[in-house]
């Protein structure tokens, strides 16, 4: 069934009301909802977001996915932007949607789009660092309070680098820099406060079955035909822009 909002009705941000564009089938799969209910929940042009990432599936089927909306205060404004990984038994795709708004009354915005495909093959590592609130107290129903998903794939690296020290207060001496270097091409870091805890054990199924498909063990059940395929006449799939991480 396919539904339209009205030309007259915008879409915007935060509208939780404009319908997605709704395809064939909503197999829930091992994360409780569809990609299209969960860009529906997201509300960050969720009709735009669901045709790239359609476009950018290629025809594939959704394994499993992940959707993160990040919200940042920059001074007087308020931004937010959106990435989408969708694992199929082949390749992550992985999509970034951010908006510019390009007049001070917020009548011109422009979204800014990108997309890239790795192959599952490719994938080097799938790292998982969690966080725990009271860790001398701990039992087994503790949730995760914070996670954060790093994945890697081209072997770009990243690197921390700051003052060195002795570990003499009083010393003034130059001693250089240090640093640290961490293979990674891109780094989701997922809130239970901010986010809540359904995103956080999402965001635990996901990097499950990323891991299960990138070592060709028994895969997670698929969702069956999460966005129906299209016929395409070219990919677009340049470098995906990293700008929301938080470094």
């Amino acid at each position: 069934m396919s539904f339209q909002p009205p030309a007259s009705a915008p879409e915007t941000p935060g509208n939780e009301n404009q319908a997605v564009r709704q395809h064939s089938s909503h197999n829930h799969g091992i994360q409780g909802q569809s990609l299209e209910d969960a860009l529906q929940r997201a509300g960050f042009y969720p009709r735009l977001v669901s045709d790239v990432v359609d476009d950018a599936l290629d025809g594939r089927d959704c394994v499993a996915h992940l959707v993160h909306l990040e919200t940042h205060f920059d001074r007087a404004e308020v931004r937010r932007h959106i990435t989408v990984l969708v694992l199929t038994a082949d390749m992550l795709v992985i999509t970034h949607v951010d908006d510019q708004q390009l007049d001070e009354a917020g009548e011109q915005i422009v979204a800014q789009i990108s997309t890239e495909s790795v192959p599952v093959a490719q994938i080097r590592s799938v790292v998982l660092s969690y966080m725990y609130a009271q860790p001398q107290d701990y039992k087994p129903s503790d949730p995760v309070r914070e996670l954060t998903l790093s994945i890697a794939w081209s072997g770009g690296q990243r690197l921390d680098m700051g003052p060195a020290s002795c570990g003499d207060p009083q010393c003034e001496a130059d001693h250089g820099y240090t640093g640290t270097i961490a293979q990674e091409d891109i780094v989701l870091r997922i809130s239970a406060e901010a986010d809540g805890l359904q995103a956080v054990q999402d965001a635990k199924l996901f990097a499950r079955a990323l891991r299960a498909v990138n070592t060709g063990s028994a895969a997670p059940v698929s969702h069956a035909q999460s966005m129906a395929p299209r016929p395409r006449s070219g990919v677009f799939g340049n470098r995906l822009s990293r700008g929301h991480q938080q470094r």
